[in-house]
C-alpha cells in the first residue's frame, strides 16, 4: 500500500511541476506584453472547464481542469485584411480558417484599442513577447540543473569497491556462477572485498576510480602494491592484473568500431572489481554546459522525430522494445517518476535529485520545442515577425511602399495541419506509454 501511495506521489509531483513550468512560461509572455501596453484579456493554466478565475484590471487569471497546457489571450493577434476587411465571400475550407482567425482577432479589439494590439507592436517587441515564454523555461531549467549538479552532484565512480568477481569466465560464457575449477579473478585472489576503499596503488595516492583503472589497464602480469582501508584500518595487498581482450571505448564510453562496423578490441589488464557510485557536487561552471548538452539532445530528437515516431509505432503495435532515449509523453514521464519515488532501495536524496532532474529536462524540452518555427508554437510567431522585418527592410531599401504587418492569419491552414500532427503525435506517445512504457529499471 505504501509503495502505491509513493507511486501516486511521484506522479502528482510531476503534474504540479509541469503546471508550474507552464505557468511560468505564460508569465514569460504576460509580463513583457503588459510592459509594452498590449491588452491581455486572459491568463490561464490548463485547458477545458474553468475551475477558478479572478479578474484584475484587463486580465482574467484562472486555472482550468486539464493542467497540461496554458495560454494568454492578447487582443489583435492578427492584422485586418486588405482595406481593413475581416471576411470575404470565399467559402473554401482553408480560406474560411483564415477568415475566421482574422475575424476572431478583430472581435477582441474594442473601440480605441487599436494601439494596444499585438500586431501593431514593433517587430522587436513582438519577438521579445514570444521568446519570453521559452526563455522562462530555459531559466527554470538552468536553476533546476544547478540544484542537481551543485546541490546533489553527478554520479561518479568512487575509489570504494562495490563488488568483486569470484572467478574469470571465458569470453562469451553464459554461466552465472563459478565452478570450483574456475580460476580466481585477480581481485578475489588478492583478498579484496566489497567496501574496501583503495587509498594508494604502487605508492601513488588514489583520488578517483580512474586512478585505479589507468594503472590496472597498463599493468597486466605485474604485481601491484595496493593499500586499502577496511573497517577503519589500512591493509596492504598484492594485486596482479590478468591480460585480457576488451572492446575499446572512447571518452564518452561508446564502443569504438572499425570501417566495417566491427568493435575494436585491445589487450588490457583486468582484475574483476567494480566501483561504488557516489554523488559528487560539481562547480557552477558545469551547469551551462550540461544544459547545452541537454538542448542538443532534444534538438536532435526533434530533427529525427519522424523516424523516432515510426520506431515508437512499431514498438507500440508490435513486439519491439521502446528506446529509453526516445520521446515520451507526460504520461510516460509521470510513470517513470512514480516508479522512482516508489523504489525502496533508492535513498531519499537520490529520489529528490532524480525528480528535480526530470523537471529540468522537461523545461529544456519546452524551451526547444516552442522554438520550432511553426504556428501555433512561439517560434512560428517569431518567424512571422522576422519575415515582416525583412520585407519592410527591403521595401525601405528600395524605396517602395511599406508592405505593412505580415498577415499571419494566412498561415492558419498550416497551423491547422500542425495542430493535427501534434495531436496525433501526442496520442501515439500516450498510447505507447500505456501499452509499451519505457523500461528504465530492468
Amino acid at each position: 500500500m505504501e509503495s502505491v501511495l509513493l507511486y501516486i506521489l511521484g506522479v502528482l509531483i510531476i503534474l504540479v511541476g509541469v503546471a508550474v513550468s507552464i505557468g511560468l512560461h505564460e508569465i514569460g509572455h504576460l509580463v513583457p506584453a503588459k510592459l509594452f501596453g498590449v491588452k491581455v484579456t486572459q491568463y490561464m493554466i490548463g485547458f477545458g472547464k474553468t475551475l477558478w478565475s479572478r479578474k484584475k484590471g484587463d486580465t482574467e487569471y484562472g486555472v482550468k481542469a486539464i493542467p497540461l497546457g496554458g495560454y494568454i489571450s492578447m487582443i489583435g493577434m492578427y492584422p485586418p485584411g486588405k482595406d481593413g476587411a475581416t471576411r470575404s465571400s470565399s467559402t473554401g475550407f482553408f480560406q474560411t480558417l483564415v477568415q475566421d482567425a482574422r475575424e476572431a482577432s478583430a472581435e477582441t479589439v474594442g473601440e480605441g484599442e487599436e494601439k494596444r494590439t499585438f500586431y501593431s507592436l514593433p517587430v522587436y517587441k513582438r519577438i521579445i513577447i514570444m521568446l519570453g515564454g521559452p526563455m522562462m523555461n530555459l531559466l527554470l531549467a538552468v536553476v533546476l540543473v544547478a540544484i542537481v549538479l551543485m546541490g546533489f552532484g553527478s554520479p561518479q565512480a568512487s575509489p570504494t569497491i562495490a563488488s568483486v568477481n569470484e572467478c574469470v569466465l571465458p569470453a562469451g560464457s553464459t554461466k552465472t556462477s563459478c565452478d570450483p575449477d574456475d580460476p580466481l579473478a585477480p581481485g578475489a585472489a588478492a583478498g579484496l572485498k566489497p567496501g574496501d576503499t583503495i587509498l594508494t596503488i604502487e605508492g601513488s595516492p588514489v583520488d578517483a576510480w580512474s586512478d585505479v583503472t589507468s594503472v590496472v589497464r597498463t599493468s597486466p602480469g605485474e604485481a601491484l602494491d595496493v593499500v586499502v582501508l577496511r573497517d577503519g584500518a589500512e591493509q596492504q595487498v598484492t594485486l596482479t592484473p590478468l591480460l585480457t581482450e576488451r572492446q575499446k571505448a572512447d571518452e564518452d564510453g561508446q564502443i569504438v568500431t572499425d570501417a566495417s562496423g566491427t568493435p575494436v578490441t585491445e589487450e588490457v589488464g583486468f582484475v574483476g572489481i567494480i566501483s561504488q557510485t557516489e554523488l559528487v557536487p560539481e562547480p557552477a561552471t558545469a551547469v551551462l554546459p550540461a544544459v547545452g548538452d541537454n538542448i542538443g539532445r532534444v534538438a536532435n530528437m526533434i530533427v529525427n522525430l519522424p523516424e523516432r515516431l515510426v520506431d515508437i509505432a512499431n514498438a507500440a503495435f508490435g513486439p519491439g522494445e521502446r528506446d529509453p532515449n526516445g520521446p515520451i509523453s507526460v504520461v510516460g514521464v509521470g510513470r517513470i517518476a512514480g516508479e522512482v519515488v516508489s523504489l525502496e532501495e533508492v535513498p531519499v536524496a537520490s529520489k529528490v535529485q532524480t525528480m528535480v532532474g526530470i523537471l529540468g529536462s522537461l523545461n529544456v524540452a519546452l524551451f526547444v520545442f516552442n522554438l520550432v518555427p511553426l504556428l501555433p508554437l512561439d517560434g512560428g510567431h517569431v518567424a512571422a515577425a522576422l519575415w515582416e522585418s525583412i520585407r519592410r527592410g527591403f521595401a525601405k531599401l528600395f524605396q517602395r511602399r511599406d508592405p505593412g504587418p505580415v498577415d499571419a492569419a494566412k498561415l492558419m491552414p498550416l497551423t491547422f495541419l500542425v495542430v493535427i500532427v501534434l495531436g496525433g503525435m501526442s496520442a501515439l506517445l500516450i498510447f505507447a506509454d500505456i501499452v509499451k512504457p519505457v523500461n528504465l529499471f530492468g
